[in-house]
């Protein structure tokens, strides 16, 4: 492996038996190894979390853009969706 540098972890006696395990079953050929999958892994979730983020953002956006919406405040949107509750279970009990 071409320019590696070594780092100190510090890890809990918990999470090195993890460690340690899935070294020892043959999972992984060595702790780095699985550290180095663990770090990926991050890398990845870090990603998507960081587009889940962007889209958020660009609907927030859309939709403060699209104008002001129907109802006036908290209540009217609770009575909406009472409302349509009420009509879904009543879709729901007579099969319409």
């Amino acid at each position: 492996m071409a320019n590696v540098e070594k780092v100190s972890v510090a890890l809990t006696p918990e999470m090195l038996a993890v460690v340690r395990e899935a070294v020892e079953s043959g999972e992984y050929a060595s702790s780095s190894e699985v550290m180095r999958e663990a770090l990926r892994e991050w890398k990845r979730r870090r990603a998507l979390e960081r587009k889940d983020v962007e889209q958020l953002w660009r609907l927030w956006e859309e939709g403060l853009a699209s104008g002001p919406g129907r109802h006036a405040d908290m209540a009217a949107i609770k009575a909406e969706a009472r409302r349509r509750l009420v009509a879904a279970q009543d879709t729901e009990t007579t099969g319409a």
